[in-house]
C-alpha cells in the first residue's frame, strides 16, 4: 500500500510543473512515481536533468538492462515494472533478455560486461575489484563509459530508494517481484 497519496495535478508545485508536464506528454500519462516525486521541485528537477543527460550515453538496451539489474538488487518492485515495460517497448528486449538483465547478465557479450559491472557496483557499494574494472574495460568500454555506468547505477538507485520509501501504486504492467526470479 502506498505510503503517500498521489498528488493531483493542482497539487504539483509550480517549479515542478514544466518538467512533469514534459514527461506526461512524452509518456502519455503521469506515472504515480513522478507525480509523487514532483512534490520536491529540487529533487525532481535534479533527477530529471540527470536522466536527460544519461539518456545520451551508452545504448538503450544497455541502459535498460542496467536499470533492471540495479532495481532487482535494490528490491524495487515499482522500478522493475517500469524498466520491464521500457525494456520491452523501447529497447525491444525479449522477455528472456529482461529476466537475464534482472539477474545481472545479457546475451550480448559487451552488454553483459556492463550489466555485470553495474551489478557489482551496487552490490559492493562501489568498492569493486581491479578485476571488475578490467573486465568492463576489456569488453570495450572506455573509462568515460565506466563513469557513465556508475552514474546510471546511482540514478537508478535514487529512484529505487525513492519508490521503496514512498511505495507509489504501480501503474505499469505487473512483473514478478524482486528476488523471485
Amino acid at each position: 500500500m502506498a505510503r503517500t497519496a498521489v498528488p493531483t495535478p493542482e497539487q504539483t508545485p509550480a517549479a515542478s510543473k514544466p518538467t512533469l508536464d514534459g514527461f506526461t506528454k512524452n509518456i502519455g500519462f503521469t506515472p504515480n512515481m513522478m507525480a509523487t516525486f514532483a512534490q520536491s521541485p529540487v529533487a525532481f528537477n535534479a533527477w530529471a536533468a540527470l536522466l536527460g543527460s544519461l539518456s545520451k550515453t551508452l545504448d538503450v538496451k544497455t541502459r535498460d538492462s542496467i536499470g533492471l539489474a540495479v532495481s532487482e538488487v535494490n528490491g524495487c518492485d515499482y522500478c522493475l515494472t517500469v524498466h520491464s515495460f521500457t525494456a520491452e517497448h523501447m529497447a525491444k528486449l525479449q522477455a528472456d533478455e529482461i529476466i537475464l538483465a534482472r539477474k545481472g547478465h545479457a546475451s550480448d557479450a559487451k552488454r553483459d560486461a556492463a550489466v555485470q559491472f553495474a551489478r557489482r557496483v551496487i552490490e559492493t557499494r562501489g568498492k569493486v575489484s581491479d578485476a571488475d574494472v578490467e573486465a568492463v574495460r576489456d569488453a570495450g568500454y572506455t573509462d568515460a563509459n565506466v563513469m557513465e555506468i556508475v552514474a546510471l547505477v546511482a540514478m537508478f538507485s535514487l529512484t529505487n530508494f525513492f519508490n521503496n520509501v514512498f511505495d507509489p501504486e504501480r501503474d505499469f504492467p505487473p512483473v514478478a517481484p524482486a528476488g523471485s526470479i
